[in-house]
């Protein structure tokens, strides 16, 4: 068979079995992307690097997504957001007490975070005091918002009587009504959101310093800071769309949660990657970087051309890990389902950001090559990554149990097995190329 016949075949081949639908369009994360590009050529055009500007950095790159969304994709109008367009409104009369239970349910749990938030004492201290003073500013303006937004999408909606509504019933003394699964549903999103956006919030400035700090002319002329300044401005995409989408969980968006992960494992799992419960943190007890920055130190500054090399490899890594959250748009969130995204990496490998992210660990820190010629920390730092590494194999194992009862990944799942370059590599290293799990075999693991 020449080469024409092979490429005719494989075109066959895709045509016979498609990739499942993204629930998001490649459009999205490009428009964010723009935007977000604009705001770092101002902000270093005019040296705008404080931390509000980091935050108008990230409404640049929300609001062309949200754009993009409503006007170019149209997402309103998917019945996956509960949302009823194909017929008039129900009278404000029909839906006033349900709106009006659930603004006590909603208005609830925000005291609740608000509180939690008041306890934690690490909420009081370094990078999320700027988070905690972000989200002191938007509360009345949220709580203000919530009262014509509640009352209008409750007579648009399929199912008004969503987890929050459950909440404030029995916040009223309506016990009959409620349904506890919805309800402990509902706590199970606003915590995600309220752990993460937080998170994501106090680590957004420093990652937009870290690209603005950075000289043109060193960028230009020196390899090593070409390499991390491209890995910094990478890292702020990633913050910058994860922040977005952490933010943005609404239903006319079509960007709400689905449902959060509801597997104590999948929380401890996620929870141990971020802090305060980090174990990987300087100290910690996974701690594998006795001797950070090993990559640069063996390969030296008399070795350019090898730097790049090097370098260039790292960066694709990390362009990897930023493109996997670019794919999400408006709606990546850890712990969540909120659609099933197939395109973009996700076309190879069903975690490319935990792939990429731990390759990038063990060829940036080189824990076998520690700087100091330490047998005990070569295996102490080789065998703790290797720990994290399992970690992260842990949290995908988690993270599919809990998309399983999502029929739409449960066909990407399978369309992987068969087509994903990824998933098939290592079917076939792990000698079970015509063996593939099934998808309740995964689930039930």
């Amino acid at each position: 068979m020449n080469a024409h016949a092979e490429i005719a075949a494989a075109d066959a081949a895709k045509d016979a079995d498609p990739r499942p639908k993204s629930a998001v369009s490649t459009g999205v994360g490009l428009a964010g992307l723009v935007g977000l590009f604009v705001a770092i050529y101002v902000g270093r055009w005019f040296g705008l690097n404080g931390p509000v500007s980091a935050m108008v950095a990230v409404v640049a790159c929300g609001l062309p997504m949200v754009f993009w969304t409503l006007f170019i994709d149209k997402a309103w109008k998917n019945p996956s957001t509960g949302l009823d367009w194909s017929r008039p409104a129900r009278p404000h009369d029909e839906t006033r007490e349900i709106s009006v239970a659930k603004l006590a349910g909603l208005w609830a749990t925000w005291a609740i975070i608000a509180v939690i938030y008041c306890i934690c004492r690490w909420y009081w201290d370094g990078q999320y005091l700027f988070a905690m003073r972000m989200l002191a500013w938007a509360a009345p303006i949220m709580f203000l918002a919530s009262v014509p937004y509640i009352f209008w999408i409750d007579r648009r909606l399929v199912e008004p009587k969503d987890g929050a509504y459950m909440f404030g019933k029995w916040l009223m003394g309506d016990g009959e009504e409620v349904d506890r699964d919805r309800m402990i549903g509902h706590f199970r999103n606003w915590a995600v959101k309220g752990f993460f956006t937080a998170f994501m919030i106090s680590i957004v400035p420093g990652n937009w310093f870290a690209v603005l700090a950075w000289p043109t002319d060193e960028i230009v002329t020196h390899p090593a800071a070409a390499v991390l300044f491209l890995i910094a401005l990478l890292f702020l995409i990633d913050v910058a769309f994860a922040t977005v989408g952490y933010v943005l969980t609404m239903r006319p968006l079509d960007a709400h949660i689905r449902s959060a992960n509801p597997y104590a494992q999948g929380w401890v799992a996620a929870l141990i990657c971020y802090p305060p419960f980090i174990l990987m943190a300087p100290g910690g007890p996974l701690d594998y970087q006795a001797d950070d920055g090993a990559w640069g130190y063996w390969i030296g500054e008399s070795h350019p051309w090898m730097i790049l090399a090097w370098g260039a490899i790292l960066v694709f890594l990390t362009a990897v890990y930023s493109w996997a959250t670019v794919a999400f748009g408006i709606r990546f969130s850890n712990l969540t389902n909120r659609g099933i995204i197939t395109h973009g990496p996700y076309a190879f490998t069903r975690h490319p950001a935990y792939l990429a992210k731990n390759t990038f660990w063990w060829l940036a820190a080189l824990p076998f090559l520690p700087m100091n010629g330490s047998l005990v920390d070569m295996v102490r730092n080789t065998v703790l990554l290797a720990c994290v590494s399992g970690v992260y194999y842990w949290r995908a194992k988690t993270e599919e149990k809990h998309l399983m009862a999502d029929p739409a990944y449960v066909a990407y799942w399978e369309w992987m097995q068969r087509n994903g370059p990824v998933p098939r590599l290592f079917a076939k290293l792990s000698g079970r190329a015509n063996r593939p799990m099934t998808p309740t075999a995964v689930a039930a693991e």
